[in-house]
C-alpha cells in the first residue's frame, strides 16, 4: 500500500525485545506503511523469529548501536519516500504513525518529531534524568541555532530528500540529536507532534535503565551539540 502516492517504511531497531517486538509490529497499520523493517542489533533471544512471525522483514546489524541499526534499515529501504523510526520495546504507540503521516502532509513538514513532552507519558516512562537531559539539550539547540524543540524522542518521520541531505552518520545514542541539529542548521521544515509514551512493555532499557547508560548517552548527545556549534564557529 502507498500513502498518498508515497512509499512508507517503518524502521525498528531492536536488541533483545522478544517479549514486545511482535506486539509492536502487529500494531502497525499495513494499509499505510508499505514495509516494516526490524533491525536486529545482536539479540540473543527470540527477537528475530517473533518479528518475522508478526510480518516484519528482519535485518541483522552486527555493529552495536542505535544509529548503526537505523542506518542499516535506511540502506535497505533507500527507495522509500518516508522513513518512520520507532522503538521496539512498546513505549511508542504504532497507531500514531497514521497521525504522524497526516501531520507531515498537512503541515508540509520534512521532519516530524514525536514529542513526549507535548504529549502524555505514563508515570515513570520518562525518568527525571531523561527529562533534564532533554530540556538541557533542547535549550542549547535553541540558543545555538534558534530552533525550538521540546524532545529528542525516537518516534519520528522524515522525508527521503531531507534524510539524504542530512547524511546521517552517528552510530550510537547521538542519532536523534544529530538529526535535529542538522535539520536546524539546514533550515528544514520541522514540526513536533504530541505523542503518547508508555512504559516499555518488557525488558530493560539500554540507555535509561542504568546510571552508566544515562551518563554515556548524555555525554554523547551533549558532545555532538557542542562539536557542531564549534564547527559552525570555525567556518565563519
Amino acid at each position: 500500500m502507498v500513502y498518498l502516492g508515497k512509499k512508507v517504511v517503518a524502521i525498528i531497531p531492536a536488541l533483545d525485545e522478544e517479549q514486545s517486538i511482535g506486539r509492536v509490529v502487529s500494531a502497525i497499520d499495513r494499509n499505510i506503511v508499505d514495509r516494516v523493517i526490524v533491525v536486529d542489533n545482536g539479540s540473543v533471544d527470540d527477537t528475530k523469529r517473533r518479528a518475522m512471525e508478526a510480518g516484519a522483514e528482519v535485518l541483522r546489524e552486527a555493529r552495536r548501536g542505535y544509529g548503526s541499526a537505523c542506518l542499516r534499515g535506511i540502506l535497505a529501504a533507500k527507495d522509500s519516500d518516508i522513513f518512520v523510526f520507532l522503538d521496539g520495546d512498546g513505549s511508542d504507540d504504532p497507531a500514531q504513525i497514521n497521525t504522524m503521516l497526516d501531520f507531515m502532509e498537512g503541515r508540509g513538514a520534512e521532519l516530524v518529531i514525536g514529542s513526549r513532552v507535548l504529549g502524555s507519558c505514563e508515570p515513570g516512562a520518562l525518568t527525571p534524568i531523561q527529562r533534564f537531559g532533554n530540556s538541557l539539550t533542547c535549550n542549547l539547540v535553541r540558543l545555538f541555532w534558534g530552533v525550538h524543540f521540546t524532545d529528542l524522542g525516537p518516534f519520528r518521520a522524515v522525508q527521503r530528500q531531507a534524510l539524504e541531505r542530512m547524511d546521517m552518520k552517528d552510530p550510537d545514542f547521538g542519532w536523534t540529536i544529530e538529526m535535529q541539529v542538522k535539520a536546524a542548521r539546514m533550515g528544514l521544515r520541522v514540526e513536533e507532534m504530541p505523542v503518547t509514551y508508555h512504559n516499555r512493555y518488557a525488558g530493560k532499557s539500554k540507555v535509561s535503565g542504568t546510571l552508566l547508560g544515562s551518563y554515556r548517552a548524555g555525554k554523547t548527545i551533549l558532545g555532538y551539540v557542542f562539536r557542531a556549534k564549534i564547527e559552525d564557529l570555525l567556518k565563519r
